[in-house]
């Protein structure tokens, strides 16, 4: 479960070589993880976690990239997104309600390693 808890400490090198470009060759993708940190962050609420951990990723994650403000309100566009996606599907905890969390997890595990490997420093 804290396979993305570790997002902040992955991506703070392609992050420190972003700063201040107003677009970089990993938005897509970095748009992507946080529209799926959202979708996680509904999911595994919605199924029991009581917590903040996906939200407070995202907003590590934007701490670090330090977006001019159209690119941050981009990325957090992005994380309503995925949270409001499964907002109107799950009103409870299902065997498909954990089958996408692990899903999305799984993914943002993928894009982060991906972000790093390739842009990182």
């Amino acid at each position: 479960m804290h396979a993305i808890a570790v997002i902040a400490t992955i991506l703070l090198p392609a992050a420190s070589a972003a700063q201040g470009a107003s677009n970089v060759p990993y938005d897509a993708k970095l748009t992507r993880l946080a529209e799926v940190l959202g979708s996680i962050h509904y999911l595994r609420n919605l199924c029991g976690e009581e917590s903040n951990q996906w939200r407070d990723q995202m907003q590590q994650l934007l701490t670090i990239e330090n977006p001019e403000p159209l690119r941050r309100a981009r990325l957090i566009a992005s994380f309503n997104r995925g949270y409001r996606t499964f907002d109107s599907v799950y009103t409870t905890c299902t065997d498909q309600a954990l089958e996408a969390a692990g899903h999305y997890m799984a993914e943002g595990v993928n894009l982060t390693r991906e972000i790093n490997s390739r842009y990182g420093e």
